[in-house]
């Protein structure tokens, strides 16, 4: 019974696209800030295990198959002219959910020494979940799903700095046909680009710092109905990273770097009464707002540092065929309060590559973090486009 509540808190988290903006009015007042919550979150989990292992670290790390997922402009430094990624991520599991689960598929083919083109797919399924009305009437079962789908192109401005864009298309399945008190629900779409800049001062053999800005999930908003004025925001984000590497000879090498993340999406409106009250006109002001527009006022509001998220890792790389791997992710206790440390290994043996990632547990009782012993296990491939 436990396991079949959760998920329908999920479903109904996921129907009202993760934007409580009706349910989370709270007192205007200095200590707090109002939490920012979006549609489509998966979005936001990392599909990698490399990166999973390093605390989610990827914008300035070095390029690799994956690399669409967090900074596409590092892929024309890439060494291998095609590089294919896939990445499994059992979700939840902490909770007892076996078939929730994340899988990803990235490529990319460099045209020349100069650009290349990529792509990449992620897939969230949330498993079989039965459907009930408020009377406990089951309406049937269904199988939660949602998918990313991006093409994209990168080019190098110089032999220092790159620069990356992409197009993406966003499907929601939660409860399409299913419906409650007058309302149907439907698939949920959405559009998105990318736009990465790399920029790198590394010597030849590896060793020095290199610098990566993304902005990413910008794009229209999404909606479960019919209803114009219930669409919100996808998890549009701005990425600033740095990475130092340093090596030590021919054989050892270890990789430092940082990741600031922030939302650009502008927080919901707060209880004008410290007693609940709906300011329903801020609230349609709020789910009126255009999207670019949306953006710039992310940055209004007080508060502002409880709304950047920090990613820290290192990676230990011996003959580039052995990882070791370590890193920390933070996040404000207003905005979810998600902390955790991770580590990761990775093996590689002539053209393959195998990573995997372990997200440490930490809490304890209700305060046990739901993402811990989270697993990620990745397979990849740099080839040569040689015939022979």
């Amino acid at each position: 019974m436990k396991r079949l509540t959760f998920r329908l808190t999920v479903l109904l988290l996921s129907l009202a696209g993760f934007n409580l903006a009706e349910a989370q009015y709270t007192a205007n007042t200095p200590s707090g800030a109002q939490t920012v919550t979006t549609a489509v979150p998966f979005l936001r989990i990392s599909p990698d295990a490399r990166a999973g292992g390093m605390g989610d670290l990827g914008a300035a790390t070095s390029p690799d198959a994956n690399s669409a997922f967090y900074n596409l402009a590092k892929t024309p430094f890439a060494k291998k002219p095609i590089g294919v990624g896939l990445t499994y991520t059992p979700w939840l599991k902490d909770l007892g959910l076996n078939d929730v689960y994340l899988l990803s598929a990235a490529g990319y083919y460099k045209l020349d020494d100069q650009q290349a083109i990529s792509a990449s797919l992620r897939y969230f399924s949330l498993g079989n979940i039965q459907f009930t009305d408020y009377s406990g009437t089951t309406l049937g079962e269904g199988r939660p799903r949602e998918l990313g789908a991006d093409f994209g192109y990168s080019r190098k401005l110089s032999n220092k700095l790159s620069i990356g864009i992409a197009l993406r298309y966003i499907n929601s399945n939660l409860a399409g046909g299913y419906a409650t008190t007058g309302t149907t629900y439907k698939a949920g779409s959405a559009v998105a680009g990318d736009i990465s800049l790399y920029y790198t001062t590394a010597k030849e053999n590896g060793e020095g710092f290199t610098y990566g800005l993304t902005l990413t999930n910008l794009g229209t908003k999404i909606g479960y109905t019919n209803d114009a004025t219930q669409k919100d925001y996808i998890p549009a984000n701005l990425t600033l990273g740095a990475a130092y590497t340093k090596v030590f000879d021919e054989d050892s090498k270890i990789m430092f770097g940082l990741d600031l993340h922030k939302l650009l999406v502008p927080q919901a409106p707060v209880s004008v009464d410290n007693g609940g009250t709906t300011d329903s006109t801020n609230l349609v002001n709020y789910r009126g707002k255009g999207v670019a527009s949306s953006w710039f006022s992310s940055f209004s509001g007080p508060s502002q540092l409880k709304l950047i998220n920090a990613s820290i890792g290192a990676e230990y790389s011996y003959q580039d065929q052995f990882m070791a791997r370590v890193g920390y992710y933070y996040e404000d206790n207003s905005q979810g309060g998600r902390k955790y440390f991770t580590v990761g290994v990775g093996l590689r043996y002539s053209v393959m590559e195998l990573n995997f990632s372990y997200l440490v547990p930490s809490g304890n009782g209700v305060t046990r973090n739901p993402l811990s012993n989270t697993i990620r296990f990745g397979l990849s491939f740099d080839l040569d486009n040689d015939k022979k």
